[in-house]
């Protein structure tokens, strides 16, 4: 008993300094690791000059790149050389008004053009000169004489949003914009909604109302003698030039047959290679190291790598990027299939053994059950995934809606076409989630 209270009384000295190193540790972590935060972060302030992004920010451009997203402008233009007047919708093919069919604010009277704005805002035209007549600030005028442009401008400072040299003027007024050079005097008018996403100039179904077009639906008199009321409205939506409805619309289903593609022979080939490398399944150690290095390989090149890569090989079209979904999705089908069938119990195995099945037997009917609802839920889940993913690869491949939607950013005009497929992309990956979801729940829970 005493040397054993002796050990204990030496003992306890040790303990309580090995607890004090572990607390101390844990504070030294505690303030460690928060401290390391910090510091990446400071690193990450400075490297990637935020300060400097932060000065070179342009608000007023994101907030036009807004603007012209939901809404399109109507330019009216007068070319000094040619003494010629136009009036056309920006960025549009067909957008262009026939001369005595203007809208009913702009007003033509011979070589003068009186161009009406919101909230009483006026731009005239004329041979001597160019006036903007801006509400709450005055009268703009700029008369070109010579190689010059001469600006009078209302008494006071000049408002940041007017920009007036000798050779043009710039007023960007929240009424509208005039812009005038030599060569050319133009204004710049915002309305709100999509021009022309229905019927373009040239169809004789533009301008009616849906309830008047829904009237002569009805009462069968016809708004053009050479067609009936519902297929002719129904070929110049559907064949709209300026929007390509039809175009639009096998684009579409381009980009999600492009995923389902990919993804569905993806799992096509990974099953079987999946047998390969479980460990249950395959014994041979040097077999099972080679599949799995193989899905790690198609797996670790990234899709738009493949994409690359495959259109150099293949050219450009929408089976080259299903081919890269496919390589892709291949590696990581093959990681999470080869898993899930090293979790399958062996006793339905051995079930079915003792009835004398042959090894095929024995995988349809004993691991294929098994099995079936990670395979189904992987699958949905990736072909969801994919769908958004095809849209990057068809601007790459050159096709699908992706292809429409890097076409329209080049242009750095029909924004408005930008949101109309960014809505469309949106509405397609949510009815695909909405499916996925769907048969999830059927193959899986049955409901």
């Amino acid at each position: 008993m005493t040397d054993a209270a002796t050990a204990t009384t030496a003992t306890a000295p040790d303990l309580k300094a090995t607890a004090d190193r572990l607390f101390a540790r844990k504070r030294w972590i505690a303030l460690a690791v928060p401290g390391l935060l910090l510091l990446y972060l400071v690193y990450v302030f400075f490297a990637f000059d935020i300060p400097g992004l932060a000065q070179r920010a342009r608000l007023d451009n994101a907030l036009t790149l807004m603007r012209d997203s939901y809404s399109y402008k109507t330019l009216v233009t007068r070319d000094n050389r040619a003494d010629k007047l136009t009036v056309a919708i920006e960025g549009e093919r067909k957008g262009t008004y026939p001369p005595g069919q203007e809208p009913d604010w702009v007003h033509v009277d011979g070589k003068v053009t009186r161009i009406e704005l919101p909230k009483g805002a006026e731009v005239t035209y004329t041979p001597e000169a160019i006036t903007f007549l801006v509400p709450d600030y005055g009268t703009v005028t700029a008369k070109i004489v010579g190689r010059k442009i001469e600006t009078t401008l209302p008494p006071g400072p000049t408002p940041d949003w007017i920009s007036a040299s000798h050779t043009r003027l710039m007023v960007k007024a929240p009424e509208g914009r005039l812009t005038v050079t030599r060569a050319r005097v133009e204004v710049a008018r915002y309305f709100p909604g999509w021009e022309m996403f229905f019927f373009t100039l040239d169809s004789p179904y533009f301008g009616h109302s849906f309830a008047d077009l829904a009237s002569h639906v009805l009462s069968g008199q016809r708004i053009d003698p050479e067609r009936g009321n519902l297929a002719g409205i129904w070929h110049d939506f559907w064949r709209n030039p300026v929007w390509r409805h039809a175009e639009v619309a096998w684009a579409i289903f381009e980009t999600v047959l492009m995923a389902f593609l990919g993804t569905m022979g993806a799992g096509i080939i990974a099953l079987p290679l999946a047998f390969l490398s479980a460990r249950n399944f395959t014994p041979t150690q040097g077999l099972r190291f080679g599949m799995r290095r193989v899905f790690d390989f198609l797996r670790g090149v990234d899709g738009l790598i493949w994409t690359i890569i495959l259109s150099r090989a293949f050219g450009p079209g929408a089976l080259t990027g299903s081919l890269a979904i496919l390589l892709t999705d291949t590696g990581s089908f093959g990681k999470i299939f080869s898993e899930a069938l090293e979790n399958v119990e062996e006793k339905q195995i051995d079930g079915i053994r003792s009835t004398g099945a042959n090894a095929v037997q024995r995988y349809r009917f004993g691991v294929i059950p098994q099995v079936v609802p990670v395979l189904a839920s992987q699958l949905l889940y990736f072909l969801e995934s994919n769908t958004r993913s095809a849209t990057i690869i068809g601007a790459i491949v050159g096709g699908g809606i992706g292809l429409l939607l890097t076409q329209a950013i080049i242009t750095q005009k029909d924004w408005e076409e930008v949101a109309y497929y960014v809505i469309l992309i949106l509405a397609m990956v949510m009815v695909m989630d909405w499916i996925s979801g769907l048969l999830r729940r059927r193959l899986i829970k049955g409901k």
